[in-house]
């Protein structure tokens, strides 16, 4: 037994100080005897009106994150969660992710297991047999493009279409309603694609991708459940749960 509540594990979780979606999401699909702990990455809501402005924000976020990795160690977790999806994918390859793990082991001081958002992404395709197209929708501006293309292409994924939401803010990314998203994925939804990822941690659509896969017929693979089912699974976790897409109710 690790603690009384953490009796199986203990995430530590940064995500930045904007983002009011990782929180209650991983929350909602905490198993029992599984707890998170959070630390941020603190950015300003800044303007985001155009790509540089979009770039500097998440450049902003690199900076901040060791002084959160080195807060939440202080609870002592066994693994570790990076709750942001565009800082994993920001170097446009699989070596920046691996840089990622690094300086997040170097701050803990130990190997510890590290889930990211595109290695998550990836393992949500394969566990759902998808072999090629894709349509990509997030809060973001068009400079992720290439960045994801980077990281999901050398493992045979071809992004068709984008939607690029481009959020005011940071902390606005979250301020929409269903609707919005719905029309969000109908915007790149097509009978060429074989499934829907949505990118952005801070934006809140873990449940209505459960709801979406129905009315879709098509895997819809959100960012916050993919990367906390990797997250479990890959930690020797394996509790389904129904509510969070197929993900998490069948692999």
């Amino acid at each position: 037994m690790r603690d009384y509540l953490a009796w199986r594990l203990a995430f530590g979780v940064t995500t930045p100080s904007t983002n009011t979606v990782v929180q209650p999401e991983y929350d909602d699909m905490r198993p029992p005897g599984v707890t998170n702990h959070l630390g941020r990455m603190v950015i300003p809501d800044m303007a985001i009106n155009n790509n540089d402005d979009f770039d500097k924000s998440i450049e902003l976020i690199d900076a901040a994150l060791e002084g959160a990795v080195e807060r939440v160690m202080d609870s002592k977790p066994n693994a570790f969660v990076l709750g942001i999806s565009a800082l994993s994918i920001w170097g446009g390859n699989a070596a920046w992710g691996d840089e990622l793990k690094a300086r997040i082991r170097k701050v803990a001081g130990w190997e510890i297991p590290v889930a990211l958002a595109s290695d998550a992404v990836v393992a949500a395709l394969k566990a759902h047999g998808i072999k090629r197209k894709i349509a990509v929708m997030e809060p973001y501006y068009p400079s992720i493009e290439p960045r994801m293309q980077g990281v999901l292409n050398p493992h045979g994924y071809e992004v068709v279409r984008f939607n690029h939401m481009r959020g005011k803010s940071p902390a606005s990314y979250s301020i929409l309603t269903a609707q919005d998203m719905i029309e969000g994925m109908r915007k790149i939804d097509g009978d060429d694609i074989e499934a829907i990822v949505q990118f952005g941690a801070n934006l809140p659509m873990a449940r209505l991708a459960d709801e979406a896969e129905r009315w879709l017929n098509k895997p819809v693979i959100s960012v916050n459940v993919a990367t906390y089912w990797h997250a479990l699974r890959m930690n020797g976790i394996q509790d389904k749960m129904y509510g969070f897409t197929k993900l998490m109710s069948h692999f």
